[in-house]
Parts: C-alpha cells; sequence; structure tokens
C-alpha cells in the first residue's frame, strides 16, 4: 500500500486543521492505520490510531479530546482532524499502515507515507 499525507499549514493557536491520508493499491480496509509525529530535535511520536472497520481508536494522551481520526474505506483514506491546536502540535506528520495489530509503537508499522507539516503560531 502506498500513502499519500495532505493537509497540512500554519495556523495560529486554537485553530483547526484536517489532515488526509490518501491510499492507493488494493485492500485499504485491511489495514490498521496510524497518525505520528516528529517535531524538530524530538522522537518520533504516537498520534493517534484506527483499526481497519473503525470501529476502534487510540489517542496520545497530548491530543486526546482535541484530535479525532477516522477513516472512509470506500474512499481509501484517513483522516486526522485537528482542533484546538498548540505551538506543541507543531511537527511534520505522517500516516502509516499495518496489516496486522498495531499499538503505540511507529517500528509496528511497515508502511509509511511522506510527511505534512504543521505549524502552529503562537
Amino acid at each position: 500500500v502506498q500513502l499519500q499525507a495532505s493537509g497540512g499549514g500554519l495556523v495560529q493557536t486554537g485553530g483547526s486543521l484536517r489532515l488526509s491520508c490518501a491510499a492507493s493499491g488494493r485492500g485499504f480496509s485491511d489495514y490498521n492505520m496510524g497518525w505520528f509525529r516528529q517535531a524538530p530535535g524530538k522522537e518520533r511520536e504516537f498520534v493517534a490510531n484506527i483499526r481497519k472497520s473503525g470501529s476502534d481508536t487510540q489517542y496520545a494522551d497530548s491530543v486526546k479530546g482535541r484530535f479525532t481520526i477516522s477513516r472512509d474505506n470506500a474512499k481509501k483514506t484517513v483522516y486526522l482532524q485537528m482542533n484546538t491546536l498548540k505551538p506543541e502540535d507543531t511537527a511534520v506528520y505522517r500516516c502509516a499502515a499495518a496489516p496486522w495489530e498495531v499499538s503505540t509503537l511507529s517500528m509496528e508499522y511497515p508502511y509509511w507515507g511522506q510527511g505534512t507539516q504543521v505549524t502552529v503560531s503562537s
């Protein structure tokens, strides 16, 4: 599966953005999907994941209540709605896919899209 992330940009504190990750290839609904982010000088950080059917999601504590992950299997796309953005959300965001069960560890995801930059100004 190939992944293409989009939707990043520059937004003020308190603003919103919606990231999209479009998949190509077969079997999108067979993959658990995740979003990760990496800020300059910091390690890659788990943000959220969603199971194949979309029925189960998991969030990092830092984004819980502000971010929502969802997916549309017919459109082969996973979304990350980000509300009440803070400067500490500034990072390159990447989507990832795995055909097996996953948690918060990036090493569990074999397929990655390129990053999309999110910058939150104070």
